[in-house]
């Protein structure tokens, strides 16, 4: 009988230096399944097994690189802190840097050495190109670093791929530029393609959740929405639009041809080194069809529960409600109030291999691993209802209910709530205690809902204020009222206002975080929804339970400068309007 070696075994001899997998496996890294299915893809592939393990998901680009580092016994660099000066760039070509994906961070004129970042330390193509780029300098020494991460410095600090300005002059004068293959810009390509993509590229980079396209009678207006406010960024001649539409309806699998009817699809780049998806909807109006771009950035999709913001109650109160092994819990709010953010810190956190995890979503914005996710079409046949009894026969611990809409939804969830399953789902109320009579309207029996719903969320989304330039002031007599100080207080709080500088564009915000309330229902406020009790009584109890409203959670922010009481009064109803501050 011959003896079978597994792949696995076939490089760990004895003394020798382990392969990379190996190595990895050794540090319990990746399991051996995962590394059998690297092995094979990189036969297939002839890729490193490496990156390979990084597009499975199976392991992150800074774990690699750490490894790669301890394998190699070369030092890593975080290029978010990298500090590059101009001088240092010009010795490395653009061109070079991108066709190799390596970014100049040093220059010792002194030991005439160049210090770089790659994600491989033994490329001799890469060394070697730099070599005959900077020929008076022997000396190159590696520092490694991510490939995304490599791609995003590299845009940073050289500029953007795509300049939306050279775009449209280009257009504008009828000029073509040249095919350059050895660089991936594709200048090649037509003027509208590369407008488009240098768009969906400028958004994505400025961090903004939606682009606009709005047609006018005589021009076309484009909005970024960026930290839940509208931005105007261009704005283009009437007769770009129709060429760009297309473009947009092409990428989208939309039909080109109807331009009378709503009509939404989807688009999934890789932009930045990293998956992008954008949800598209196409809207007939006056001057022609508004399309709409909704950025699904999966790179910012799953924040850890413990970071996206929560005081340390919070915190403790809503893994409380995680704690319950069945049962309802609720995130409530407004469209882009960071509910869907919400909802997959918490599945991540109880995302592991003992637990069947199976979604419902209209549609899937962020893919996780492990989690069986399922979106909600026409096209598929199936709603939240009916999906929630298919769901139930896959032997699910937990379901994720993109939101509860009607009766026969709520009905569905709470039957799958009772049956021992742990339901999460969003609904559009004002605040927490909100959702219980919201449920109640949609006709669940208050009896039901008391024994099965854990605990609701509500949430809202403030700026962040520029720590660049805030501005220390004191609070006015009306933001003293607002805020609920003391005379003494008043004295010695200090309140910050935006001012605006080249850091946060000018607007004095950067940035934005969450403010919730999170409502427990322990056994008293339980058996006060079961029989129908009046919200001022429910109300009460919340606040015995140590219940913290929004406008209270946001106070706490504002005391403590992260962001500005304006900004607050803008996102949550407070006691009593704001006067003008003079400035």
């Amino acid at each position: 009988m011959t003896a079978t070696v597994s792949p696995l075994a076939s490089h760990s001899a004895p003394g020798a230096r382990l392969k990379i997998g190996q190595q990895l496996l050794k540090a319990r890294l990746v399991t051996e399944d995962q590394l059998r299915i690297g092995l094979l893809q990189q036969a297939r592939t002839r890729q490193q097994l490496g990156r390979i393990l990084v597009d499975l998901g199976f392991l992150t680009e800074a774990t690699l690189r750490d490894t790669l580092c301890a394998r190699l016994g070369k030092r890593s660099v975080e290029l978010e802190t990298a500090v590059i000066d101009a001088a240092t760039l010009e010795l490395v070509p653009e061109e070079l840097a991108r066709l190799h994906n390596v970014l100049p961070l040093h220059f010792d004129a002194l030991g005439n050495e160049l210090t770089i970042a790659c994600p491989d330390g033994h490329d001799i193509v890469a060394l070697d190109a730099l070599r005959s780029a900077c020929p008076g300098t022997p000396g190159i020494e590696v520092r490694l670093a991510g490939e995304s991460e490599l791609r995003e410095a590299i845009d940073r600090h050289y500029g953007y791929q795509l300049s939306i300005d050279a775009v449209l002059q280009e257009i504008e004068s009828g000029a073509t530029t040249a095919p350059d293959y050895r660089t991936p810009h594709r200048q090649h390509r037509p003027p509208v393609i590369r407008l488009i993509d240098a768009l969906l590229v400028d958004a994505v980079k400025r961090g903004a959740s939606d682009i606009h396209f709005e047609p006018e009678a005589g021009f076309l207006r484009i909005r970024y929405r960026i930290d839940g406010l509208l931005q105007q960024i261009r704005v283009l001649h009437a007769s770009y639009w129709p060429a760009m539409a297309v473009r947009l309806k092409v990428m989208a699998a939309l039909n080109i041809a109807e331009t009378r009817s709503p009509q939404d699809g989807r688009i999934s780049l890789t932009l930045n080194g990293r998956e992008v998806d954008f949800r598209v909807s196409a809207q007939p109006t006056l001057h022609g069809e508004n399309i709409v771009l909704r950025i699904l950035d999966r790179h910012k999709g799953l924040v850890p529960l413990a970071q996206i913001g929560l005081s340390p109650d919070q915190l403790e109160r809503i893994r409380q409600m995680l704690s319950r092994p069945e049962g309802l819990i609720l995130i409530t709010g407004p469209t882009g109030s960071g509910k869907t953010t919400t909802l997959y810190s918490m599945l991540n956190q109880l995302n592991n291999e003992s637990r069947n995890i199976m979604t419902l979503e209209d549609p899937v914005e962020y893919p996780m691993q492990m989690v069986r996710q399922t979106t909600i079409s026409d096209g598929a046949r199936i709603d939240f209802a009916s999906g929630i009894r298919a769901l139930l026969r896959q032997d699910p611990d937990i379901i994720l209910v993109g939101e509860i809409r009607d009766r026969d939804t709520a009905a569905m969830a709470l039957r799958a709530a009772m049956t021992g399953h742990q339901v999460f789902s969003t609904l559009h109320t004002n605040s927490a205690l909100g959702a219980i009579p919201r449920l109640l309207d949609l006709g669940v029996r208050p009896d039901i809902l008391g024994d099965n719903l854990v605990g609701v969320v509500a949430q809202r989304l403030v700026r962040r204020l520029c720590p660049e330039c805030r501005r220390p002031d004191r609070a006015t007599a009306n933001e003293q009222l607002l805020l609920d100080l003391s005379p003494e207080q008043a004295t010695t709080t200090t309140v910050y206002r935006a001012t605006g500088c080249p850091a946060c564009s000018h607007l004095g915000y950067r940035g934005r975080m969450s403010i919730v309330e999170c409502l427990v229902i322990d056994d008293e406020l339980g058996d006060l929804v079961s029989i129908n009790a009046s919200r001022k009584t429910l109300a009460a109890s919340a606040r015995r339970q140590g219940l913290v409203s929004l406008a209270e959670d946001g106070t706490r922010r504002v005391l403590d400068g992260s962001t500005s009481i304006e900004e607050l009064a803008r996102v949550v109803r407070l006691a009593q309007a704001l006067a003008p501050h003079a400035p």
